[in-house]
């Protein structure tokens, strides 16, 4: 069975009753934690769309890479700054949302591919806190991580997303954090920077194939050329947009919530599910 085919039958659990959304978020860079510009704006509106308050909101993120797979279960998860050579200001912010050790531990025991492994010291790292403290600044939704084992190959993650479908009918919004073009040996740090050729290419691609719904293809993205070669030279920015694409019912609409390129080779483009 190809990987189209698996996800149709696993994303077809449940789909006649009432399902959070499923997001990507392209984060881009740590000062989207405290900047006000389009980007930021844009996830302030995307967390008043979301039509019901989440019971908790679990985040695949970029940068919580490990080997194996582990899922948070710290009751009050600190605010990781990991990062450096920023202003002071971004180090001083912190996102006191609650953790969510019940869910965490029910995440674990639906996912039957893969030994999961329960972890309490790590946080929520930025590629969670700098999206949510815009989407819901109050911190009162209950956050909790599920790591990405860098060990494993793209299809691995797509068809582990799609155990966590449950979780969506239980009122979890699950969000996959990272960016579909993030290539750091080419940015550009302006705010004006031009768009490379190749990341506009790219992203358009992407967008086109998630329109269509081919994720076979995006989750095999080694096979799309020279501009998802120089999009992706290292995946762990774009492994959480197949966790996005795993949780996707084939009777859902892929909405696009935000389209940007920064620092000129840095997709901020974000979309989740209506």
């Amino acid at each position: 069975m190809d990987l189209q085919g698996f996800h149709h039958i696993t994303s077809d659990l449940k789909t006649a009753e009432k399902a959070m959304p499923v997001m990507f978020i392209g984060h881009g860079n740590p000062m989207n934690g405290i900047s006000d510009n389009a980007f930021t704006r844009a996830l302030t509106q995307m967390g008043q769309q979301i039509p019901d308050k989440p019971r908790a909101i679990l985040v695949i993120s970029a940068h919580w890479l490990t080997k194996g797979t582990h899922v948070l279960v710290a009751p009050q998860p600190e605010t990781i700054h990991d990062f450096g050579g920023f202003p002071e200001a971004l180090y001083q912010v912190q996102y006191p949302a609650p953790g969510a050790p019940a869910l965490a531990r029910e995440t674990k025991d639906l996912i039957t591919s893969a030994k999961v492994m329960e972890d309490d010291h790590w946080g929520l790292d930025h590629g969670a806190w700098t999206v949510l403290r815009h989407m819901y600044p109050l911190a009162d939704v209950p956050v909790y991580q599920l790591s990405i084992d860098y060990h494993q190959p793209p299809e691995y993650h797509f068809k582990l997303a799609a155990e966590l479908q449950a979780l969506r009918h239980k009122g979890v919004l699950i969000m996959g954090s990272g960016n579909i073009v993030h290539n750091l040996r080419q940015v550009v740090f302006s705010n004006n920077a031009k768009p490379f050729d190749w990341a506009i290419s790219f992203d358009h691609l992407v967008k086109e194939k998630l329109e269509q719904k081919a994720f076979t293809d995006l989750v095999n993205y080694h096979t799309l050329g020279t501009a998802a070669q120089l999009s992706i030279p290292t995946n762990d920015h774009y492994l959480p947009m197949l966790y996005t694409l795993g949780l996707v019912n084939k009777n859902e609409e892929i909405q696009f919530t935000y389209e940007e390129i920064q620092n000129g080779s840095i997709s901020m483009r974000c979309f989740r599910t209506a």
